[in-house]
This record gives structure tokens, C-alpha cells and sequence, in this order.
């Protein structure tokens, strides 16, 4: 009879997050749908009007006047919405979603190099928090409303519902899950990817087409295993050049922060005549050309050069760390697949398996979020490879150390096991 009724309790509660799910998930896809129509098209007229570039530095200046005069403690971004989740207390403000969508608009329209994650992860926790103030929730259930509204907007912006419902829950504190989010987050971030894509917005797909290997080849487990470290070793530049040049910037200029987005955008200038090209600018999924260096050409031989991936961590990092608004995700699958093709010409691998590897490997070790990325392998590019996702994921988890590129992320449990 007890257990009966237990039952109903865990039907009740189920149902209770269900509902309350709706509301999240049809705010957060919609609104990410909107982002990404307009990324498409702002990053097309870019193509088109490649002068634009030379405007970075006012576009920087814009970007930090917008969020002096309504930001206040939106500009913490994704930070801000991991702490509501440690301590619930000021609350996740409602106009974060509409200034990040612009502002990262801004960072793509005038050639930032940056992502779009970070943008619908705050678009789906702040339109949470929003709910959750209407709802009256508890700051227990604000916790959990929060970590929906993570999971919606990941899992619409990429079209892995799954990945991001595990993300929601790895990403708050290392070594440690809270599993009473677990259905909640996956319903919300599957319900935002169904709403995302009935408004027509198709995500890229990508091919692993290597099939010429047994699962357990133990000669290319190894050469996974090595690239795994130097995936880890990537994630670990990623971020700590991220920070770095954050700080930097703003110990040199401590008057008139204005001038650090537009020092940031003469580097992005100055760093594009260096590199001979613009296909490190924006987003990177694609280029304007076919045969442009882009994350889909790096899972064919040839697609990218060595030191692409390098190339997009310097652009990436000063973008980010001079001020434009915009993800780190999406920079980080492109440095993974380019490090990844380029070790797999070296060491004899297939390119497409090991671009997919430091794709997923990458993120994970710049995120501290191994398993959310391992699911993310398989969402992306199917189970058959399974095994050696999971192999590079935690590999690179280990070899990142200490760093991650959210400092509001917590430790729980140490790489170490304290």
C-alpha cells in the first residue's frame, strides 16, 4: 500500500514538471528558432559584405554601452545563471535573453569569432527564471526550472535533446549529478528541440563514414588515447587564454572600459590580414566558400590546414575576452575537429572518426561535462563509434585539469577523486 502510494507521489510529481515544462520549452525553442534565423542571415550578409569587418571595433563599442545602460548583472551571462542554481537570490533577469540575442548578433554581424550556445542557454534560463517568478516556485524548484531552461536551450540550439538534458544536469558542479532534475531537464530540452524545429530550423548533419576497423582495434583505442590528451591539453589553452585575456584587458585598461572591445576587435582585424583569411571569423560550421577551412570540411583530408585549430582559439579567445557576446561552444567544436583532423593525419587514423572525436572531446574538456558528450557523439554521429567516444571524451576530461570555461562551476568531486 505504502509503495502504491509512493507511485502516486512520483506520477503526481512527474506530471507537476511536465506541465510546467510546456511553458519552457515553447518560450525557449521559439525564442531559439528566432536566434537562429537571424544568425543564418546575419552571417550570409557578412559573406556578402566583408568590409563589415572593419566596423568590429564600434559594434564592440555598442555591445558594452548596451549592457552599462539595461544590462546590470546580465553581462555574467551563463555564469549568473549557474549561481541562481548554487544560491537562488537576485534572480536570472528577463532581459537577458533580448540583449544577448542582439548583442551576439552584433558579434556575428561584424565578423566576431564566437558561438551561439551561450546565447540559448541564457535565453532558456532567463525565460525560466521569468516562469518560475509568475509561478511563485519555491527556490528549490527555481533550481530545477533554472537547469530546465539550460537543458531547453541546449538541446534546441544543437537538435541533441538528450545531450542536453545531461549537460543541464553535469555542467552545475564537477563529479556530481543531481538526479532530481533528470526527467524534468529531458522533457524540457525535448519538448524545446520539437518546438525549435516546427518552425523549420534544420541543423547540420555530420558523417562518420569510416567503418574500416574492428571495435575493439586496440592499435587505434591507443592512438585514441593519445589524442584524447592533446584534446584535453586544447580545452585546457581554450580556456585559460579565454580568461587570460579578460583579465589582461581589463588590468590594462582600468578607466574607460569602452576601449577594450574596441582594442578587441583591431586584434580580430589585424589577426585576420595575418592569417590570409576570414573563414576564422563567426561561427565557422561553414564557410562563404565550399572549400573554405570550416568544422564540416575538417572531417574530409585536406579540409583544414594544421594549425586551424589554433587559429580559431587565438580568434575565439580574444573575441570573447575583450568583450563581444556570443557561445564558446560552437569554437570549440571547430578547434576539436580541426586538431582532430590534423592528428589523424599524422598518426594514420581515419580523419572523419577523429575530427567527430576532438569535436565532442574538445567541449568536454573545456565544460568538465565527459558524459553529456558522449551522448552527444551518438546523437550527432550515430552509435557505431560509441566506444571510442566515450575513450577521448573522458580522456580529455582528465587531461583539462582544473580549468573550464564557467567560472561559476563548482567542484564537488576532484579529477583526483577528493
Amino acid at each position: 500500500m505504502k509503495k502504491s502510494f509512493e507511485h502516486f507521489l512520483i506520477a503526481r510529481h512527474l506530471l507537476y514538471w511536465t506541465v510546467l515544462a510546456i511553458p519552457v520549452s515553447i518560450v525557449a525553442g521559439s525564442l531559439v528558432a528566432l536566434f537562429l534565423w537571424l544568425l543564418d542571415l546575419v552571417t550570409r550578409f557578412r559573406w556578402e559584405h566583408e568590409w563589415l569587418l572593419y566596423l568590429l571595433p564600434l559594434a564592440g563599442i555598442a555591445i558594452h554601452f548596451l549592457y552599462k545602460l539595461w544590462g546590470k548583472n546580465a553581462e555574467a551571462g551563463n555564469n549568473l545563471i549557474m549561481e541562481e542554481i548554487h544560491e537562488p537570490g537576485g534572480g536570472v533577469p528577463a532581459r537577458m535573453a533580448p540583449l544577448v540575442l542582439i548583442t551576439t548578433l552584433i558579434t556575428h554581424l561584424f565578423g566576431g569569432s564566437a558561438g551561439r550556445e551561450g546565447t540559448a542557454v541564457q535565453i532558456g534560463g532567463s525565460m525560466a527564471q521569468l516562469l518560475g517568478k509568475w509561478f511563485r516556485l519555491s527556490k528549490e524548484d527555481i533550481r530545477i526550472i533554472l537547469m530546465m531552461g539550460i537543458a531547453a536551450g541546449f538541446g534546441a540550439v544543437f537538435g541533441t535533446p538528450l545531450t542536453g538534458a545531461i549537460f543541464a544536469l553535469e555542467v552545475i558542479a564537477t563529479g556530481r549529478i543531481k538526479y532530481n532534475a533528470l526527467v524534468p531537464c529531458l522533457i524540457a530540452s525535448l519538448f524545446a528541440d520539437i518546438v525549435c524545429s516546427a518552425w523549420g530550423i534544420h541543423h547540420t548533419i555530420y558523417h562518420i563514414n569510416s567503418t574500416a576497423f574492428s571495435r575493439f582495434d586496440y592499435v587505434l583505442i591507443a592512438k585514441v588515447v593519445l589524442a584524447g590528451v592533446a584534446f584535453g591539453l586544447a580545452g585546457y589553452l581554450f580556456a585559460e587564454a579565454s580568461h587570460g585575456v579578460k583579465t589582461l584587458a581589463n588590468r590594462s585598461i582600468k578607466s574607460h572600459k569602452w576601449m577594450i572591445p574596441v582594442v578587441g576587435g583591431v586584434m580580430i582585424i589585424a589577426l585576420t590580414f595575418i592569417a590570409g583569411t576570414n573563414d576564422y571569423l563567426g561561427l565557422g560550421v561553414t564557410a562563404k566558400s565550399p572549400d573554405g577551412i570550416s568544422i564540416v570540411n575538417a572531417f574530409q583530408k585536406n579540409g583544414v590546414t594544421s594549425w586551424s585549430w589554433l587559429w580559431k582559439l587565438v580568434f575565439t579567445a580574444v573575441t570573447l575576452g575583450m568583450g563581444f557576446k556570443g557561445g564558446e561552444v560552437t569554437p570549440l567544436f571547430f578547434i576539436g575537429a580541426a586538431l582532430g583532423n590534423t592528428l589523424a593525419i599524422l598518426t594514420g587514423a581515419p580523419v572523419d572518426l577523429f575530427a567527430g572525436l576532438g569535436f565532442i572531446a574538445v567541449f568536454a574538456a573545456a565544460t568538465n561535462t565527459p558524459i553529456a558528450c558522449t551522448i552527444m557523439g551518438a546523437e550527432l554521429f550515430g552509435t557505431d563509434h560509441i566506444l571510442y567516444f566515450a575513450i577521448a571524451c573522458f580522456t580529455a576530461y582528465y587531461f583539462s585539469g582544473r580549468s573550464g570555461i564557467y567560472s561559476a562551476q563548482r567542484v564537488a568531486v576532484t579529477k583526483l577523486g577528493k
